[in-house]
């Protein structure tokens, strides 16, 4: 999960992950959606391969990555929790809108 979280603290590597969510690209595709050099674009994708983020097959020349969702399964349990947290707090907010409401205030 370590991994996951370091690989999905870049903004770039966030953006790539944005763009494979819709479809799957091309490192040249990915390279020219980034405001970086392409060497700097391969290191990022080297970096959400080994945290198993995405995925990269080869087509003739070509390399099309695409976003493997299960790795995020770990990420989601672990904000659950808080999910949970938020849930609760939330509810209490309208809770006392509510009352608030009814007293007139």
């Amino acid at each position: 999960m370590d991994a996951v979280l370091q690989a999905l603290a870049d903004p770039s590597r966030r953006v790539v992950l944005g763009i494979l969510r819709d479809h799957e690209a091309t490192a040249g595709e990915l390279a020219d959606a980034l405001p970086i050099a392409r060497p700097g674009v391969s290191r990022h994708l080297r970096v959400l391969r080994e945290a198993g983020l995405v995925d990269v097959r080869q087509e003739a020349q070509r390399r099309i990555y695409r976003l493997r969702p299960e790795a995020l399964i770990g990420i989601d349990a672990w904000l659950d929790d808080y999910r949970d947290l938020w849930i609760q707090r939330l509810d209490a907010l309208r809770t006392e809108i509510a009352r608030g409401k009814k007293d007139g205030t």
